[in-house]
């Protein structure tokens, strides 16, 4: 009966990518929450200099090396792992291997794909009390701003844009993904909302990190270059020829 029950959430089907960057400290504990089940677990090692390959094989993971440091660039060395993997999964979901998200809610995240009613689910990040608390002051200023010229520019208005998603596996192929630094979430999501995916956006807990040091947010500097980052993935998406449609 457990089995079944396990099997009904959908969660062999269901590869997770996880870009990691010296996330010794972080990682055993995001790979020990994860349910039971999961088809795969991808850890695309982004060059890291301490035991984060060590730490993700001994939990189970798949691990892959990607030295070009960029966060898309981790993120699809994740993806052409998948390539090995049979049966192909049908979700791909990813997740920061930071602990600031709870991997133990992957399969509320996956759950509106496994039974057809989206084509990508964003975790939008909550606290208890609500709204992104744990996100310092700028990072969650630069986000509203990227948030608005996103609404301007395209159409759509989104609440965040969380690393942990989901999304379907055909349909994330159509995207033909290519950013290899820190505009990889923002183009998903824009090239979503341009092929026609429908996009849930669910509230997921979400806090700040314990272990490790913050590679964006925990910077000013950083969080500012972050954000010209992801000015550029806006015009350069936004120039983008229009998908063609679909052979009838």
């Amino acid at each position: 009966m457990e089995r079944r029950s396990r099997d009904d959430r959908g969660l062999g089907a269901v590869a997770v990518v996880i870009p990691a960057y010296n996330e010794e400290e972080a990682l055993p504990g995001v790979l020990a929450r994860f349910p039971i089940g999961l088809g795969a677990v991808i850890v695309a090692d982004n060059g890291s200099d301490d035991r984060t390959a060590e730490i993700a094989r001994a939990g189970g993971a798949i691990v892959v090396r990607e030295e070009e440091r960029g966060y898309g660039a981790a993120c699809l060395a994740g993806l052409r792992a998948l390539d090995s993997l049979f049966p192909p999964p049908r979700i791909v979901a990813f997740i920061d291997g930071d602990r600031s998200d709870d991997p133990s809610r992957l399969a509320e995240l996956v759950a509106p794909i496994v039974e057809g009613r989206a084509d990508m689910v964003l975790g939008v990040r909550r606290t208890s009390g609500g709204g992104l608390g744990t996100v310092l002051p700028h990072a969650r200023l630069g986000n509203r701003v990227v948030l608005a010229l996103a609404r301007l520019m395209f159409g759509r208005r989104f609440r965040d844009l969380p690393p942990f998603r989901a999304v379907d596996a055909q349909r994330l192929g159509d995207l033909c993904m290519d950013d290899r630094n820190w505009g990889w979430t923002l183009q998903m999501q824009l090239r979503a909302v341009r092929h026609g995916l429908r996009i849930v956006e669910l509230e997921m807990p979400h806090r700040r990190r314990t272990e490790g040091r913050s590679k964006i947010s925990g910077s000013l500097t950083t969080s500012l270059r972050v954000g010209l980052v992801m000015l550029g993935t806006l015009l350069r998406e936004w120039r983008r020829p229009l998908p063609s449609p679909p052979e009838t």
